[in-house]
């Protein structure tokens, strides 16, 4: 059963401190109409620049998840996505008069709550689901992360972390489906370790930070000077370490709650993904870092396996637009080194050129002879050849000019090509085409497999 894509009913505003800043930000949930996902919108800038939840637009993970366009920052935004993805929502504008969001109380819960007071409302548009079908994964042995997904129904989340100290040791967290998320994730807030909490004082870090907004978990002998201290800096009557080895200065909703906020924090950076998904996330020791890496794998996979489905439109018992003819009078290539054997469509941005590949390819002499297989190098050449005409096809006198390579870039080979297959050829250009120079990605199919896609650059020059 289909389900819609929902935004909020009305605009809500949450209160409060940036955690890094200490500047105090007014955030607002504005609905957004279909298809617009989450946005961040700096209203405090001029012309209220607005910036895309985009993995690829990641640009600091050290204290939280920063993200960056032409110059304007969004900081600590994954409690806020979180909330919104947990919350189920799909298009929302987020409106900050700051450039970070509030820490509130460390968790998702009082951006929840404002969810729940502004209601949530179903639109016409249809929501779009990846289903994964295959095993991703990421690891990274320097910081001992691993985060893979698996096939699954829904939307799940697994997480296990382990601190290896007697305060925070091994503890594990599962989200089935979103709807436990207000009351079993939402209100998980951080967790600092004391030195970590005294390096961020030293370094003017936590200007927002506040002993409410954290838990922060003791694992060496601390005196009573440094608990005054820490007191005096947090305004605090009095700070005393109880025996679960965490600071008096909130208590646990759950035994695992670190492993909770964790889960928390990998929703909300996987919300960069900018897709919904069915999968079942499983994460180990996960950090904002392997978090986002993650979400940028996913999002480069779930671009190419929609891609397949993109398999251009043409009707092969049209006329060829160019024929073999005519593609000699524009190219200079002759066989064997012909590798395009008519265009089939060709508009302002985009063309579709063909080859039938067949035993008598003098290439497959030697490449191999007990198993033809096309060399890539060749598809890319056919793909760029194709490329040409369009270039080429620019200018009133095309005999008079010849294509040559400039750069290559983003090859990858999906599928073999051998004798008896049909490769289909389809290039767009990535850029509007100046100065004689064409930047086109070119994608190859076989059937509606992708044999092989690159990125191509080429200049066209006159003939001495």
């Amino acid at each position: 059963m289909s389900e819609k894509q929902k935004t909020l009913k009305e605009a809500v505003t949450v209160s409060g401190a940036g955690l890094h800043t200490g500047k105090e930000v007014n955030l607002t949930f504005r609905p957004a109409p279909e298809n617009h996902g989450f946005k961040f919108r700096r209203i405090d800038l001029p012309n209220q620049p607005v910036i895309d939840a985009d993995a690829d637009l990641v640009t600091d993970t050290s204290r939280g998840t920063t993200i960056e366009h032409k110059g304007v920052k969004v900081s600590t935004i994954e409690h806020a996505l979180a909330a919104l993805t947990g919350m189920d929502l799909d298009n929302v504008l987020i409106d900050l008069d700051a450039p970070e969001t509030p820490i509130l109380d460390g968790s998702s819960k009082l951006y929840v709550e404002a969810i729940m007071k502004a209601g949530v409302v179903e639109q016409n548009a249809e929501r779009q689901y990846f289903t994964i079908t295959e095993v991703i994964r990421h690891s990274d042995p320097d910081r001992k992360t691993e985060l893979l997904i698996l096939p699954d129904e829904t939307y799940k989340v697994s997480v296990m972390i382990d601190y290896d100290t007697k305060v925070l040791g091994t503890q594990n967290a599962h989200l089935s489906h979103l709807n436990e998320f207000a009351d079993e994730i939402g209100p998980c807030r951080t967790f600092v370790f004391l030195h970590e909490l005294e390096y961020l004082i030293k370094n003017d870090l936590i200007k927002g930070g506040d002993l409410s907004n954290a838990i922060v978990f003791v694992n060496r002998l601390i005196s009573q000077q440094e608990l005054d201290n820490l007191a005096k800096f947090f305004n605090k009557p009095r700070v005393e370490v109880l025996e679960e080895g965490i600071l008096n200065n909130l208590e646990l909703y759950f035994n695992n709650e670190p492993a909770r906020h964790k889960l928390l924090d990998v929703i909300g950076d996987l919300s960069l993904v900018g897709t919904r998904i069915k999968g079942h996330v499983i994460a180990s020791r996960p950090g904002h870092v392997s978090n986002v890496q993650f979400a940028r794998i996913l999002k480069q996979h779930i671009k190419h396996e929609l891609s397949k489905q993109a398999l251009p439109k043409f009707d092969l018992n049209k006329p060829a637009l160019f024929d073999i003819n005519d593609i000699k009078r524009m190219l200079p290539h002759r066989p064997p080194f012909l590798l395009v054997d008519k265009i089939l469509e060709m508009s302002d941005h985009d063309i579709i050129g063909l080859k039938n590949v067949t035993m008598n390819e003098g290439f497959f002499v030697g490449h191999f002879p007990d198993e033809p297989v096309m060399p890539g190098v060749l598809i890319v050449e056919a793909m760029a050849q194709a490329g040409g005409i369009f270039v080429l096809n620019s200018v009133p006198d095309p005999e008079n000019y010849i294509t040559y390579f400039l750069k290559l870039e983003n090859v990858k080979f999906r599928n073999k090509v051998v004798p008896g297959d049909t490769l289909i050829f389809h290039l767009e250009l990535m850029s509007p085409f100046r100065r004689g120079i064409s930047h086109m990605r070119g994608v190859a199919y076989v059937g509606n497999k992708i044999a092989a896609e690159a990125e191509l650059m080429a200049q066209i020059t006159k003939k001495q």
